[in-house]
């Protein structure tokens, strides 16, 4: 089976930095994209940031582009998001999304958990 995993989150001031991160394990035959995606409440969820593994090539939502930085590890089954001049816009539940193959062979969409990010001002 799959398990993606995030881990980080939580409080900040205004300006602060915080650090995202998920890993991909379990029976898994590839990784083609990682990517966080924040759902503030009565939002929908938009895409934060994304990593595609084959090339490194990233996409960011237009409100944090120069202030967040997505990357992945060698072995390709993880991933950091960086995130720092945070704001009070910042503030969401984030989700890590990760586009994997596994069992089937074929990619499919896991999500973790959702964490929260809360930026005071």
């Amino acid at each position: 089976q799959v398990q993606l995993l995030g881990s980080g989150g939580g409080s900040v001031q205004a300006g602060g930095s915080l650090r995202l991160s998920c890993a991909a394990g379990g029976r898994i035959f590839g990784v083609a994209s990682m990517g966080w995606y924040r759902q503030g409440p009565g939002n929908q969820r938009d895409l934060v940031a994304e990593i595609k593994t084959s090339d490194s090539s990233t996409d960011y939502a237009d409100s944090v582009k120069g202030r967040f930085t997505i990357s992945t590890n060698s072995a390709r089954n993880a991933a950091t998001l960086q995130m720092n001049n945070l704001n009070p816009d910042d503030t969401a539940v984030y989700f890590c999304k990760g586009v994997i193959r596994d069992g089937t062979l074929t990619y499919s969409d896991y999500w973790t958990q959702g964490t929260q990010v809360t930026v005071s001002s």
